[in-house]
């Protein structure tokens, strides 16, 4: 049975003050995979992950592979060995910020090409970022993000009135939200639409 959901009653859970600690990013995420391979395939050949290091069987049941997109050690593992593909049931998603604008139009164009199926594309409302949503071989529910609101040191989010929903990544960048500048770098990128 689900909750009702009480945004005014939620909003008053706060980081207590004189915390002894501060997570200041979220590291990494492990996913666990049905077919070890497929998924090393995906995360480097689609999505253009390194891998770093690698447990054998002997190590790790199934194996894992640790694979980065910066300078940490690694953004994503994956252990092999799962049963069946994933429900996505406790986690939503996991997504992958990307430099420009531009990268999240040539990330959805090289998904496509791929085969990779596209769940959504364009502007989700809190947060505004500029998205392109998918799946991993194994049902994982990824997003390629951009223009993602940064919250400064008053505290201050946009407010709800201001959130704009698109449904395209065209009706994202020719209606944009108060702030967030989508002139791109190819304007030639929206021309293939």
């Amino acid at each position: 049975m689900a909750d009702n959901v009480d945004p005014q009653r939620l909003k008053v859970h706060d980081r207590p003050a004189g915390m002894p600690f501060r997570i200041t990013r979220i590291g990494h995420v492990v996913f666990n995979v049905t077919d070890l391979e497929r998924s090393v395939r995906f995360y480097t050949e689609v999505l253009g992950f390194q891998i770093s290091d690698i447990y054998p069987e002997a190590m790790m049941p199934g194996g894992m592979v640790f694979m980065r997109c910066n300078t940490d050690h690694h953004g994503i593992a994956l252990v092999g060995g799962m049963g069946q593909p994933s429900s996505s049931a406790e986690l939503h998603h996991v997504a992958f910020e990307v430099g420009s604008l531009d990268e999240v139009i040539l990330a959805r164009d090289r998904l496509r090409a791929q085969g990779v199926p596209i769940d959504f594309e364009g502007r989700r409302r809190a947060g505004v970022q500029i998205a392109v949503e998918f799946r991993d071989p194994d049902g994982h529910r990824l997003e390629i993000y951009w223009g993602l609101d940064q919250v400064g040191s008053d505290g201050h989010v946009r407010p709800a009135h201001e959130w704009k929903g698109a449904r395209s990544l065209v009706e994202a960048i020719r209606d944009p939200v108060r702030g967030q500048d989508t002139t791109l770098r190819d304007p030639s990128l929206l021309r293939q639409e």
